[in-house]
């Protein structure tokens, strides 16, 4: 006895109606996705209650960042380096609330300069560092700009200011951070 399996003509083509399989042209059908496709915008509601919408990230891509790692400026001073790599390992997860101490410490560690600063406040370092020590002021308004080992120098208006160094993916004082202080910059610090 033959089995006889049912069938459907379509136009010239035999098309049997066994699963996954298309007689006289001797393809696979493909299978049917179990999963809906991924959305590209993720849609939301702002604190005001407007509707927004943002693109959603689903592979790595290089194009987008916003804000890269900075890159290694060789012909600063290898002390530098030296005081942001001293600081890094130094540091802790979260904010001590001595930031200039610690960026003081660095930077007599890497041999950067010779004596400890004097200064109390993290807000003048940087005057002290250039009437004292020979540190220059780079024209750089943006802190991801700064190079390695600079000393980027805050301001704060009733409070101590912020001192930290800048790192090859961030920045570091008495913590790491990968973003810069919220606080205005007064400037960025280099030996020249």
């Amino acid at each position: 006895m033959r089995t006889v399996l049912p069938f459907t003509i379509l136009g010239t083509c035999c098309i049997a109606l066994a699963p996954a399989k298309v007689c006289a042209l001797n393809m696979t059908v493909p299978p049917r996705p179990t999963t809906p496709p991924a959305q590209s915008r993720f849609t939301f509601k702002d604190v005001l209650g407007k509707e927004k919408s943002v693109d959603v990230v689903s592979q790595y891509r290089p194009d987008k960042i916003t804000r890269p790692f900075t890159k290694l400026d060789r012909s600063l001073d290898p002390k530098l380096m030296r005081a942001a790599t001293i600081a890094e390992e130094r540091a802790h997860a979260h904010s001590r609330s001595q930031c200039w101490h610690y960026v003081k410490e660095a930077l007599v560690a890497a041999g950067v300069i010779n004596s400890r600063p004097k200064t109390e406040y993290a807000k003048q370092a940087g005057q002290e560092l250039m009437s004292n020590y020979g540190f220059k002021k780079l024209p750089v308004q943006d802190p991801y700009q700064a190079p390695v080992g600079s000393v980027l120098v805050y301001n704060a208006k009733r409070a101590a200011g912020h001192v930290e160094i800048r790192t090859k993916d961030g920045f570091v004082s008495d913590f790491r951070s990968k973003t810069p202080s919220r606080r205005p910059l007064l400037g960025v610090f280099i030996k020249g």
